[in-house]
């Protein structure tokens, strides 16, 4: 017995020396990176430092909008909304530098699954509308934005969290790139206007908008699913592609439509911004 337990443990020993002289091969980063179980002084990954000359063109100027606006707008012990899509996704980096490096007190509140991830992600403070019915400013992007900062939004199907978000903030502001102004709606984004419906009426729904207003109301579908589109309220969305030859009163066409049976929210953001930041391709900020 005694010759079984010193065959063990010499085996273990020669087994343990080999893979010390394995690790010493390795570079010591890769292996301590391999054991760490996380030291929550460390910094979240996701707020690694980031450089616009690794950016594109427009992600560039989505992030010079964003640095402004949060500058300008994000202050200590405040409620904050926090919008959907690319253009807050990179604005997220830029507040959570703000946040951690000035070590703000700020509520963030999501507008979608989408925002609630990104702002975990970046240790920020979670928050919902429930607990914290008043915002002093939300920040979203938009999928176009004209003259008189009426607004499209809903390209990423967030559109009716988005807007309940907007409608508790004492000032709403929006940021985007060059691409996204414009002087009338339609004038540049042409996938129309989102509309997020009840399942069970899409097509009444469709039909209606069309009879009313004319255009097309096609739904959504899904591109990496079989099927439409479903929003994270368990809806679909309809795209009404209106003619851009006919002029709109925007307030009561949105008006019109939320009144249709069946509508939940639509794309439409009338009377609600403040001002819009607009990052140029010359790395300037333009506003509204």
């Amino acid at each position: 017995m005694a010759t079984g337990v010193h065959s063990f443990s010499a085996f273990h020993l020669r087994n343990f020396h080999r893979f010390q002289h394995h690790i010493s091969k390795r570079p010591s980063g890769n292996f301590s990176k391999a054991v760490d179980f996380g030291n929550p002084s460390r910094e979240p990954q996701n707020r690694r430092s980031f450089s616009h000359k690794t950016m594109s063109n427009l992600d560039q100027a989505k992030t010079i909008a964003a640095e402004k606006a949060v500058h300008e707008y994000v202050k200590d012990k405040m409620c904050l909304g926090v919008g959907s899509g690319s253009t807050v996704a990179l604005a997220v980096r830029v507040l959570a530098d703000k946040i951690h490096k000035e070590k703000l007190h700020v509520i963030c509140i999501p507008t979608s699954f989408q925002a609630r991830q990104l702002i975990l992600e970046n240790n920020l403070i979670l928050g919902d509308l429930n607990s914290h019915p008043k915002l002093d400013v939300a920040i979203d992007g938009a999928d176009e934005c004209d003259a008189n900062l009426t607004l499209i939004k809903g390209g990423g199907g967030c559109l009716a969290q988005e807007k309940v978000v907007a409608s508790c903030a004492e000032q709403f502001i929006v940021i985007a790139d060059h691409t996204k102004k414009s002087s009338k709606l339609g004038e540049k984004w042409s996938k129309g206007v989102p509309i997020e419906v009840l399942p069970c009426g899409y097509t009444p729904v469709a039909n209606k908008i069309q009879e009313l207003f004319g255009g097309v109301a096609e739904l959504r579908m899904a591109k990496m699913k079989a099927g439409p589109v479903v929003t994270d309220n368990g809806n679909f969305i309809l795209d009404w592609k209106f003619s851009t030859d006919k002029i709109f009163d925007w307030e009561k066409t949105n008006t019109a439509i939320k009144m249709i049976p069946g509508v939940v929210e639509t794309g439409l953001f009338v009377g609600m911004a403040k001002k819009a930041y607009f990052g140029m391709e010359d790395g300037s900020v333009s506003t509204i």
